[in-house]
């Protein structure tokens, strides 16, 4: 969603505004902007579109002034236009904001009646006007923001900038997440550890309800009723350097081709290879007696998650849920008493799967987090943490975290079996020693990548394309659907294979290809019966399986995409790949924007 950097320092901030925007590039936007002051005015750039149109016009003259906000919006309320994009102005005031406001409108009512202004259709514009009126009631800048904070319903990080005010900038959160960087005579804000990563490693987070006001010589808190706080300080593990496409045309592609390393980095965090064990951190609840398991996320997490159900409620026999974030605690399910909770998300940011944590811990539940940023906000107020290693992920559609995620999923799973007597030593080594074979599985499939885009082309040249799967297979199905969808904006839907029957066999004719996932499990005979109702009416099959497979399945399918052996256990690990390059290819095809998909976010903070 959107992005935030701000900074307080000694030189003009315009340009390092604009790199710490380019590293949050990765979250999606449609415009961007910045404000600096100069001999205490504010002044202001915006452009529609990528920030190239943003660098063109500052290069043309530039913004003067050691302290300034940027600003990436994803847009929400509003159009994405210029006259909508951010920073916002009210009088004295100039704002950046990521959230939704959900009382925008009764809000923008009461301060037009006071004989505000407005210049755009956005929620955010609100915010602005409020603490400029807070200001003209003779409050300090301060006291200004946290009057105005109090009045917002919705999620908000905030910068705020004031004119006449050279040494001063003032961020609050809630719901949406913000840091604080130190330097040498000079402080930041910024969405992510990864925004401010070239700038600064000393970070402290703000906390729900938290107001900081940021000067030169450093940061202080305070809480939402405006008491004094402390927040602890940490280093940040973000890289410095920039992320880069190195020899690849996206980063969609490099991030498929980094999954056999990303894999291993991760399996390594987990597993004993010398013993062939897994050994997890210590957790705050005993997998040998917990009565049941929910796991929560949403988009490609979630699928993640259910690949997940599959194989703890198989292997482990250990009662699971996997419940989308978005829903999950608006359905107020009761909680089994002693249960724990899992929340899946790349950023560790996603607002409904944070959301759906604290639902959980309410509830009484163990919490615990399988994030990639050990920083963020759902690792932070999780009871415990299994992170992914999968390294930063700039594509919006998630292919190495995606894995990474699984991968986690696999060792609890062996953990959790092994602790409740479901496998035995010999077992548990048996699954290991699969595990650790999988990066290189992962190395082999990539040698089919151009044979995937020629297969893509199929697929790029169809309305409606389906995925089926059975078993594990399955969510990767849905997982396939949705890749395809964000990348190519072309209709897709994954079923199990045995739903195909009760009514999505009307959409199959010759027009149709349908992807099937046959991996080397005991549920694959009963997929290519499936497979063989597709062929009888006319359907394109597109065939997703091992050397075996597709001999059975014989010259009756339209292609043919060859994995590498596996062990079944592991086989979503292998799968997961093709339907991701398949995906890629595809969208390339069509001339689509792979790595930025047209309104879609990489970090969903808003709900």
């Amino acid at each position: 969603m959107c992005g935030i950097i701000a900074i307080i320092g000694q030189q003009a901030v315009d340009n390092r505004l604009v790199e710490g925007l380019r590293r949050l590039e990765y979250r999606g936007y449609d415009s961007a902007g910045i404000a600096t002051l100069e001999n205490g005015v504010v002044h202001r750039c915006r452009a529609e579109g990528k920030l190239d149109r943003l660098a063109q016009r500052l290069s043309a003259g530039g913004l003067a002034g050691s302290v300034g906000i940027g600003h990436t919006r994803w847009a929400t309320h509003g159009a994405p236009t210029e006259s909508n994009a951010h920073p916002h102005l009210a009088g004295r005031v100039a704002i950046v904001h990521n959230g939704i406001i959900e009382n925008h409108r009764a809000l923008r009512t009461e301060l037009e009646s006071l004989g505000c202004r407005f210049a755009t259709d956005t929620d955010s514009e609100v915010i602005a006007h409020l603490i400029d009126t807070e200001i003209a009631a003779g409050r300090s800048p301060r006291d200004a923001v946290l009057a105005a904070v109090r009045r917002l319903r919705g999620a908000y990080a905030l910068a705020v900038l004031f004119a006449g005010e050279g040494d001063l900038l003032i961020g609050a959160r809630r719901g949406s997440p913000l840091a604080v960087g130190f330097g040498e005579g000079e402080t930041f804000l910024g969405s992510d550890a990864l925004a401010l990563a070239p700038l600064t490693r000393r970070l402290s987070y703000l906390e729900d309800g938290d107001v900081v006001v940021l000067t030169r010589a450093g940061a202080a808190f305070f809480d939402a009723e405006g008491n004094p706080v402390t927040r602890a300080e940490s280093g940040s593990a973000a890289a410095v350097a920039p992320a880069t496409k190195g020899e690849y045309r996206h980063f969609m592609l490099k991030e498929i081709h980094d999954q056999p390393v990303a894999l291993a980095e991760t399996l390594r965090a987990y597993m004993d290879p010398a013993h062939r064990r897994i050994i997890l951190p210590d957790l705050p609840f005993d997998l040998a007696a917990v009565p049941r398991l929910t796991l929560t996320a949403c988009g490609t997490a979630y699928f993640a998650c259910r690949v997940g159900r599959y194989w703890l409620e198989q292997i482990a026999r250990l009662p699971v849920d996997a419940d989308i974030g978005s829903e999950f605690r608006y359905r107020q399910a009761p909680m089994t008493a002693g249960g724990a909770t899992f929340a899946v998300s790349q950023s560790g940011e996603t607002a409904d799967t944070l959301a759906a944590l604290r639902y959980a811990a309410q509830q009484g539940q163990v919490t615990g987090a399988i994030v990639n940023v050990a920083e963020s906000t759902i690792a932070r107020e999780s009871d415990c943490l299994l992170a992914t290693h999968a390294g930063a992920e700039i594509g919006v559609a998630s292919t190495k975290a995606f894995t990474a995620q699984l991968a986690v999923l696999a060792c609890l799973t062996v953990a959790t079996a092994r602790a409740r007597g479901a496998i035995g030593e010999s077992r548990e080594s048996a699954m290991v020693a699969a595990l650790a074979e999988t990066p290189a599985r992962l190395a082999d499939g990539l040698a089919q990548d151009d044979s995937i885009a020629r297969v893509a082309g199929r697929i790029a040249a169809a309305r409606t394309i389906l995925y089926m799967g059975r078993g594990t297979a399955f969510p990767l199905a849905v997982e396939g659907a949705l890749k395809l969808k964000e990348l190519t904006y072309l209709h897709a839907e994954g079923y199990a294979a045995g739903e195909l029957k009760h009514g999505a066999l009307a959409l199959v004719d010759s027009d149709v290809p349908v992807v099937v996932l046959a991996p080397p499990d005991p549920l694959r005979e009963k997929t290519f019966s499936n497979m063989e109702e597709v062929i009888a009416r006319g359907g394109q099959v597109i065939l997703i399986s091992d050397k075996d497979g597709i001999r059975e399945a014989g010259a009756r399918v339209s292609a043919a995409i060859e994995m590498p052996p596996i062990d079944p256990f592991t086989a979503p690990l292998l799968y997961a790949l093709p339907i991701q390059l398949l995906a890629y290819h595809a969208a390339v095809a069509l001339g689509r924007d792979v790595d930025q998909p047209r309104n879609l976010a990489k970090s969903v903070t808003v709900e």
